[in-house]
């Protein structure tokens, strides 16, 4: 039985970061049934060496420290992605700082990387690992916001989760952290991706295969700073690109009376910049750089936008709030069919068949 019909009146009562904490709590507790309809083989695709019974991932940012991640594959999701996690214990940005912006079907947030720290974090996905529960499970990090050398928390991060995350982020691009973008800079994103990539090897030295290492970039970027990222993936050899984060933009069509909150925009209106952003960086690779499109997803025809503009995997997590659990399931019927329709037999052909 799914119990979000019933309890969204409730939640959208109470205030939106509440309402989140009510929400993992409700995870944690199985009170949110999983999805066990199996997955239409056309879905199926191979990223990163890794293989996904679905592209439809759940987006970092819901999970920040890793409690519920078996519960969400549970939903349906094709892989989960916690995170962001921070090296040490972080309470974020203080006072409101989630708007739940009901006209657009749109969030704005300035949490400031919140995060319990990679301590309990890590335990979590070594404890899931030890248990060979199934699943794609990837891991999010970040900075401290005092931290004056930022690779070197992305190092400890990468350090720490590398021997249990399916796949690492590096998240070099939301807009809530002091200074954080600017890691995006060319010179500045090589040298962090050179030591990120080394201190996953130190950490894992014996080990048959290193997780996936993937870089979160936001959709605010011009022509030129997309070329030097790219050229910054195809030179370092990371292994995967994340478009986009939230936006500091405030499209004009924004109606609700909390649209000009300080913070990140994500939701809905977010899918025209995101998507012409990863399909320009889908063009600037080459093809070469697998991406996982995210922002804006709130149906199979969005995915399927983010697909043929050349994203290799989906992911999403705003449309949730509005649309609750369901969603998920709903969103690979779509695309399955969308993908039939046009006489695809799977996800890897349609990759990028917009932009050629």
């Amino acid at each position: 039985m799914d119990l979000y019909p019933f309890a969204r009146p409730f939640l959208r009562c109470v205030e939106p970061e509440t309402a989140h904490r009510l929400t993992i709590q409700a995870l944690k507790l199985g009170l949110v049934p999983g999805v066990h309809a199996p997955d239409d083989p056309v879905l199926a695709t191979e990223v990163f060496g890794l293989s996904f019974p679905n592209p439809i991932g759940l987006a970092a940012g819901f999970d920040k420290d890793a409690e519920v991640p078996d519960a969400m594959l549970a939903l349906g999701f094709g892989f989960v992605e916690a995170g962001t996690v921070t090296p040490r214990p972080q309470p974020g940005n203080s006072g409101k700082r989630l708007f739940r912006l009901d006209e657009d079907e749109a969030v704005i947030n300035r949490f400031g990387f919140n995060s319990k720290g990679l301590a309990d974090f890590t335990e979590r996905l070594a404890e899931r690992k030890r248990a060979h529960r199934p699943g794609i499970v990837g891991a999010n990090v970040g900075k401290n916001r005092e931290t004056a050398d930022a690779a070197e928390d992305y190092v400890t991060g990468v350090e720490a989760v590398t021997n249990f995350a399916d796949y690492i982020v590096v998240n070099l691009s939301s807009p809530n952290t002091p200074g954080l973008r600017a890691l995006q800079a060319r010179a500045e994103m090589e040298a962090l991706v050179t030591r990120v990539l080394e201190a996953r090897s130190r950490a894992a030295p014996d080990g048959p295969l290193l997780p996936p290492v993937l870089a979160k970039v936001g959709p605010d970027l011009t022509e030129e700073q997309l070329q030097d990222i790219a050229e910054v993936a195809k030179s370092t050899g990371i292994d995967g690109l994340i478009i986009g984060n939230t936006t500091i933009d405030r499209p004009p069509t924004l109606r609700s009376p909390e649209r000009n909150a300080e913070g990140g925009l994500s939701g809905k209106p977010l899918m025209p910049k995101a998507t012409a952003c990863l399909a320009a960086m889908y063009r600037c690779c080459g093809g070469r750089i697998p991406i996982i499109g995210c922002g804006g997803v709130a149906s199979g025809a969005d995915a399927y936008a983010k697909i043929k503009a050349g994203a290799s995997l989906v992911q999403l997590y705003s449309a949730m709030v509005f649309e609750g659990p369901n969603l998920v399931a709903r969103i690979k019927r779509e695309l399955a069919a969308l993908l039939k329709a046009d006489g695809f037999e799977s996800i890897a052909e349609a990759v990028g068949s917009g932009t050629r």
